[in-house]
Order: C-alpha cells, then sequence, then structure tokens
C-alpha cells in the first residue's frame, strides 16, 4: 500500500511532537494518511516513543486491517473522511486539553477571532456526541466537517484534517489554541464575534486550508 515519501515517519513525528507539548498526553489521539487502496493509521495503545514506521497499520478500501498490531479504535472515522472528502489526505485527532474542555460544552467555535477561518469557514462546527469507534460517531464527524477542515467532538477532542500530516498537525495547533482563546475570553463575558462579511474577506485572503497566515501578513 503506497504512500507518500516521508510521511509515514510524520505520523509518529507530530504525535510526539503533540506529547513533548502537552496538547496530547500518553497514548490517546492518532493520525493517519491516505494510501494506495485505503490508508495507514496509528496502532492502539502504543506509546509514541516506542513506535517506528513498521508498527503502522494499513487499512484497504473494504476496512480490512493488515499489521502487526491493532489499528486505533477510530480508525472508523477516518475511513468515513476519506471516502467522503477527496480533498483530505491525512487526518490528526487530538486531546487536546482545551478543544477537549471546549467539547464537553458542546459549543461550536464561533467567529470571536478571525483565524477561525483557518479551517476554512466561519466557525467551527462541535459534532454530536456518539460514543468513539462508532459509526455513529464517523456520521457525526462528517456532519461536523461539511466545507470545513477541522471540527470538534463532543466530550473528545478534535479532528483537523489536510492535504499533508504536517497541514493537518498545523491545523490542530490552531484549533486547540482557538478553543484556549475563546475559553478564556467566555470566562470574562461573551465575546463580540465578528460577522459573515468580515469573515468573508478574511477568509478569500486566506492561501488556503491550514494555512496559519493571510496572504497579506
Amino acid at each position: 500500500m503506497a504512500v507518500r515519501s516521508g510521511e509515514q515517519q510524520t505520523l509518529i513525528g507530530v504525535l510526539l511532537d503533540a506529547q513533548r507539548t502537552g496538547i496530547n498526553r500518553g497514548t490517546s489521539g492518532n493520525a493517519s494518511v491516505r494510501a494506495t487502496g485505503g490508508f495507514v493509521i496509528t496502532p492502539t495503545s502504543i506509546p509514541y516513543d516506542q513506535m517506528d514506521p513498521s508498527d503502522l497499520v494499513k487499512i484497504d478500501d473494504a476496512g480490512i486491517a493488515s499489521g502487526l498490531h491493532r489499528p486505533s479504535s477510530e480508525w472508523l472515522v477516518h475511513q468515513r473522511i476519506y471516502q467522503h472528502r477527496s480533498d483530505v489526505n491525512a487526518i490528526v485527532h487530538l486531546h487536546s486539553p482545551s478543544a477537549a474542555a471546549l467539547s464537553s460544552l458542546r459549543l461550536d467555535i464561533p467567529p470571536f477571532h478571525y483565524m477561525v477561518a483557518v479551517a476554512g469557514g466561519s466557525d467551527i462546527k462541535c459534532a454530536d456526541y456518539a460514543t468513539f469507534g462508532t459509526d455513529e460517531a464517523a456520521d457525526a464527524a462528517i456532519l461536523a466537517l461539511a466545507n470545513r477542515y477541522a471540527c470538534l467532538l463532543s466530550n473528545h477532542g478534535l479532528i483537523a484534517c489536510g492535504d499533508t500530516v504536517r497541514q493537518a498537525y498545523n491545523l490542530s495547533i490552531e484549533v486547540e489554541s482557538l478553543a484556549e482563546q475563546y475559553l478564556l475570553a467566555r470566562t470574562a463575558g461573551m465575546p463580540v464575534l465578528l460577522n459573515d462579511l468580515e469573515m468573508d474577506e478574511v477568509i478569500a485572503n486566506f492561501h488556503g486550508v491550514g494555512d496559519a497566515r493571510p496572504s497579506n501578513n
């Protein structure tokens, strides 16, 4: 199952980085990359500092896994996204603290800050709750990702998508930062939101999904 050169090592690298920086802890979270005839995903319950590319699990288009280990328990969400979104080639899922906290309130991230547009729209949706690893959880994520490249998962964490693993991971960092800022703002009151016209202007000035800076910066 062919994968873009270097992407398998990057899968492990970004999750190690997330662990080092504290936005993900233990063996929570997972990442995947599209491959010929399916995708490759991190295995379940193996510490990232003990993982190498041979530990990654291949899942074909029929959902049949092959490799040394069991795939992440949330592989079905990844499969469903790849099936529905031809523009997505990599997915990063984190249980980052602020995104998980905000998702427990089951709140979207509204346009309180122009950087919300980094996910592709004027807000970042929070998917309806469903038990992890189920068809219902996969369906909820697909709905929340409509016209977006990131979403929150209720009482869970975040999902970020991109063309490459690094792009998806960079977007996950932005979403976690926005969740932290939004929670902080709400401790002082209700933030003033940007309107549709203001957000449309920001979106038009972004280079593309996952780009952390508008084109005029």
